[in-house]
């Protein structure tokens, strides 16, 4: 379960600072998909990257953070164990699909290399990916390289995921497919999941808005 209370974002400016939005509590169950929606501009992407533990020097931000209970506002990006989707990117280039699996693993994983190499490629022939193993980022279509994307944080093993409009570079021909295939995966591993986007279309679960510099509670459920 991942909580987030009294939070206050506000953006550093030269004559002091301007708030961007406040939020009173937001908490996301086991196998929960939650949608923080907005335009652009408003600090979605800042909140996620503040909920990761990325240093934010243009921005001031107050709040609490427990991921299943426990307080991780002061932990390291890799001890807080959440995972990350990005609008664009997630892969390192100079390295091949099955390479970034294997990276993605050794900030938490005991595992041996052959175990860590075993759990990738049983993971990408189940997704029927086995032939993508030795190609490299930019060789994957749009939807494979979401869905390798994907694979890469569940092999981290991660307590919650976090998405940042990672469908909006998709083809309009892709895009469905790849989200309902992403929310699938998520719910059945139970992950608790806090998706941020301004297109309604990307959203799912429990739909909060951001209005002004409010957050309104549960504006749909899709």
């Amino acid at each position: 379960m991942l909580n987030i209370r009294n939070l206050e974002i506000k953006r550093r400016t030269k004559n002091g600072s301007e708030p961007l939005f406040s939020l009173n509590e937001l908490t996301v169950e086991k196998g929960e998909i939650v949608t923080l929606m907005g335009p652009s501009g408003v600090g979605k992407s800042t909140l996620l990257r503040w909920v990761l533990g990325e240093p934010l020097p243009n921005f001031h931000i107050q709040g609490e953070l427990r991921l299943n209970g426990e307080d991780i506002g002061e932990r390291s990006i890799a001890a807080r164990q959440l995972g990350m989707m990005f609008q664009k990117g997630g892969l390192f280039p100079h390295l091949t699909v099955e390479e970034n699996c294997y990276f993605a693993q050794k900030p938490r994983s005991a595992l041996t290399h052959q175990q860590q190499k075993d759990k990738a490629l049983a993971m990408l022939n189940n997704l029927g990916l086995t032939d993508k193993r030795t190609v490299y980022p930019d060789s994957l279509s749009g939807g494979q390289y979401a869905r390798i994307a994907l694979i890469c944080s569940l092999l981290a093993e991660p307590q919650a995921m976090l998405l940042d409009e990672p469908f909006s570079a998709l083809d309009a021909s892709l895009r469905e497919d790849v989200r309902q295939w992403t929310f699938a995966q998520l719910k059945d591993k139970q992950m608790p999941t806090l998706l941020v986007t301004h297109d309604s279309a990307d959203a799912c679960g429990r739909v909060l808005e951001i209005q002004g510099t409010e957050v309104k509670g549960d504006v749909a459920n899709v």
